[in-house]
């Protein structure tokens, strides 16, 4: 028998750790419900009235993302969920992308004319939202670090009509001698967050795993600091709910880098407390500035951000 939604098990460690930070049962059962489809309208290419004009007719409904303006949960009145499968999508007028998933570029708040640095930017969700927000002016750097996931940033970053992006490979902790206005460092994660779209993350899941990973998010973050300007921005964010990957390490980078301030994150979305303490370990208290959204919040994807700034 495959795994699926109705004979799904949980590790019993899993259990314990996630029952110490939330409502376990409400956090599995939302986890488990798949999740509501929602599309970016591509303002490069067309406006948002016009999408919701030819979307509308084609029988899609829309519903507004309250924290993002070209945002929308979309549904069928038939019940279909291929929204990918229109022409919209195809001409690039739309971007199929979790809600939750354009939080980060919108704190981040790029500008026409900066040069910004998309330190993990496959498949290009954020990189191509990134691009829109600076309309086509300035500079992105759009990094990976396998060729092979180039291949679907590169379409899609044709797709929406981008032209001021410059793709790269290479691992993020390797960038050197660069300076950046803005840098999003969308980590590698275990993906704790993403339980819905992802059913084996619950296979995979171990503490031993969640240390290597926290370990690689250190590097990444610390190494893209030294890449800010002075006064420059920086969003650490991850799909992962596991303190050690997320307020963990913005603590961690705190104590190793007493110049970076922690900024205070004001969007219109349910979120739930950040963790101060985890294991017997406490952390520094600006963590408490940092947006960490449960899936059981705004029923989205969980995810956590953090917006630094180089003093």
């Amino acid at each position: 028998m495959g795994f699926t939604r109705d004979n799904i098990k949980i590790k019993p460690g899993f259990r314990e750790r996630y029952s110490a930070l939330t409502d376990f049962d409400r956090f599995i059962e939302v986890s488990l419900e798949y999740l509501r489809r929602s599309v970016r309208v591509n303002t490069l290419k067309t406006t948002i009235s016009a999408v919701k004009k030819s979307l509308t007719k084609q029988g899609w409904e829309l519903k507004q993302v309250p924290w993002c303006k070209e945002g929308f949960w979309v549904k069928h009145k038939t019940g279909r969920r291929d929204i990918g499968n229109t022409i919209e999508h195809a001409l690039g007028y739309i971007y199929v992308q979790e809600a939750a998933s354009m939080i980060p570029p919108i704190v981040l708040d790029p500008q026409p004319g900066e040069t910004v640095l998309d330190m993990c930017a496959s498949p290009g969700s954020k990189a191509t939202q990134i691009c829109q927000y600076m309309k086509n002016k300035g500079i992105l750097v759009a990094n990976d670090y396998k060729g092979m996931r180039l291949a679907p940033l590169g379409i899609n970053m044709q797709r929406i009509g981008a032209t001021n992006d410059v793709l790269t490979v290479m691992r993020g902790e390797w960038f050197k001698d660069m300076e950046f206005d803005k840098i999003l460092v969308d980590a590698p994660c275990s993906g704790t967050g993403t339980i819905a779209k992802s059913l084996k993350t619950l296979q995979i899941w171990n503490p031993n795993m969640v240390t290597k990973i926290s370990n690689q998010q250190k590097r990444l973050i610390k190494n893209a600091y030294s890449l800010l300007k002075k006064g420059g921005i920086m969003v650490y964010s991850t799909c992962s709910l596991e303190p050690e990957e997320n307020e963990g390490v913005v603590s961690w980078f705190l104590e190793e880098e007493p110049d970076a301030k922690v900024l205070d994150i004001k969007l219109d979305i349910q979120s739930g407390d950040p963790i101060t303490s985890f294991e017997g370990v406490d952390y520094n208290p600006e963590v408490k500035k940092t947006l960490r959204l449960w899936p059981q919040d705004n029923n989205t994807e969980g995810f956590f951000i953090a917006k630094l700034r180089k003093i």
